[in-house]
């Protein structure tokens, strides 16, 4: 059978797990997290980068740093997991959802001015399969209407738009390196902050509502608790097994490029001849092989092809549910407009198997399965 995710593991964790455990630091906040840290902050131009629990985490932090209150709206796009929506109910905001455009999956920007309101304080964005939204229109009407962007760039890592990395864009940047991502450990996330002035807030926050950091940086001789927090420093164990992967970060993007371009090669001319639609990247977006999927003409035909790449030994599966249709969608949002795409595309998408190390006989398997299929 060909997994739909094997993972990413290049070598190096346990080496450097050994590494984290002789040094008696196995908390958060050692050497590992740090390097982290500083390799994010250099690698995308970041003002502050800060390893959390999660991508759920780091979204939970962003949208708390937008200082909502009851009754505040946050607009979204439906077509999302839920991480993306819970972080804004967390926050006391009620949901907005916005439809997507049909060519790249991501909120539509010209659907957005119309959901806003008097309520409305945020934005959050997704970009999905890590390819970017069109984040300068997107932009124009944050600035505009006075509104926060949280860029949910759990999909993201080593994308960008226009040459700047994905996660820097807006005010908050969140990442994700659960085991499905393309870089991973375990469970695991990064908030990126766009501006210096929250970042002592947001490591207060970070740190169970003290200014601990401030205290182990010398800046104060003790610490204490100064405000409202959680805990969302990952262990240092997690942060280890992820260092070893952000060392090989390039030669990981390539790999997956490659296996995404061989499948879209493959699979053009079933595109041409009408029988599957394929990701479109805009040529402003360099995405980074996070996702490859394909449409079908609908939810049947969807169902008939996934059941028959498993007949195969080929993994494949369907994505979101969309969220506006879901109980919780209901009760904690509405959808503005019309729902044109959301469902409908939704229904159509089926992602093949993408991960660091993909054979390419195996790349050839899939590729085999889904021509018999549409023959």
């Amino acid at each position: 059978m060909i997994s739909f995710n094997v993972p990413p593991c290049v070598g190096t964790e346990l080496k450097y797990l050994e590494e984290a455990i002789r040094a008696h630091k196995i908390s958060g906040d050692g050497q590992f997290t740090r390097r982290c840290s500083r390799w994010m902050e250099e690698k995308f131009g970041a003002h502050k980068v800060l390893l959390t629990t999660s991508g759920t985490a780091a979204l939970d932090m962003a949208l708390l740093l937008c200082g909502l209150e009851p009754g505040d709206e946050v607009i979204l796009p439906s077509y999302t997991f839920s991480s993306t929506a819970n972080a804004a109910v967390l926050a006391g905001a009620r949901l907005v959802f916005v439809d997507i455009r049909p060519d790249t999956m991501n909120i539509d920007e010209n659907k957005i001015e119309a959901a806003i309101t008097e309520r409305t304080r945020a934005i959050i964005v997704v970009h999905y399969a890590g390819v970017a939204c069109e984040m300068d229109a997107i932009m124009d009407i944050a600035r505009k209407h006075n509104l926060k962007v949280v860029e949910d760039a759990a999909q993201g890592v080593m994308a960008k738009y226009k040459g700047q990395y994905l996660g820097t864009i807006g005010d908050f940047g969140c990442y994700s390196f659960h085991e499905t991502k393309n870089y991973s450990m375990g469970e695991g996330g990064a908030i990126v902050i766009n501006d210096p002035a929250y970042i002592e807030r947001a490591e207060i926050l970070r740190e169970k509502g003290t200014n601990r950091s401030k205290f182990f940086r010398g800046e104060i001789d003790k610490y204490t608790w100064v405000d409202f927090g959680d805990s969302f420093l990952p262990s240092e164990l997690n942060a280890a097994y992820l260092w070893a992967q952000l060392e090989r970060a390039e030669e990981i993007n390539a790999d997956r490029r490659r296996s995404w371009q061989a499948y879209y090669e493959a699979l053009k001319p079933l595109a041409e001849a009408g029988k599957l639609a394929l990701p479109v990247v805009p040529p402003e977006c360099e995405h980074n092989g996070h996702m490859f999927y394909v449409k079908c003409r609908d939810l049947e035909e969807r169902t008939r092809f996934i059941a028959f790449l498993k007949e195969r030994g080929v993994g494949a599966v369907f994505h979101y549910v969309p969220l506006h249709s879901a109980p919780a969608g209901r009760k904690f949002g509405r959808f503005a407009g019309e729902d044109v795409y959301t469902t409908k595309e939704s229904d159509r998408l089926v992602r093949l198997p993408m991960y660091f190390g993909l054979t390419g006989e195996d790349r050839k398997s899939v590729i085999d399965a889904v021509l018999r299929f549409c023959s």
